[in-house]
């Protein structure tokens, strides 16, 4: 008996893997950016970049393997992409804080897609 061999992700879970790890990264970016301003207010929208750099490689790598367990994961990682979009948004002036709820905003769009998707 052969092993059977995992089918290649679509066009669209490529898409949204592409989209989580770009978002991780500029999220992590974004908390560097946030360290050295310091600040009460930077500490809040820490939290919630920590939150999406977790789920969304946590994400990234459930869909890359397939996890039973994905498109429940992509619904929680597009939750929090738009909390972590919105917290970037309350500092609409700094320009590396509109570039990560940008990244959020395109990732939480593509996630939400995700999880009603067949995986």
């Amino acid at each position: 008996m052969q092993p059977t061999t995992t089918p290649a992700m679509s066009q669209e879970m490529q898409d949204c893997v592409e989209a989580c790890m770009s978002c991780h990264a500029v999220c992590e970016e974004t908390m560097s950016s946030c360290m050295q301003m310091g600040g009460q207010a930077q500490m809040q929208i820490m939290r919630t970049l920590i939150d999406c750099t977790e789920m969304t490689r946590c994400c990234a790598d459930m869909m890359m393997r397939r996890s039973p367990l994905a498109a429940e994961m992509c619904a929680l990682c597009a939750k929090a992409c738009d909390m972590c979009a919105e917290a970037c948004m309350s500092m609409p002036d700094d320009p590396q804080m509109a570039r990560c709820a940008e990244a959020c905003r395109r990732c939480a769009d593509m996630c939400r897609s995700m999880a009603g998707a067949a995986m």
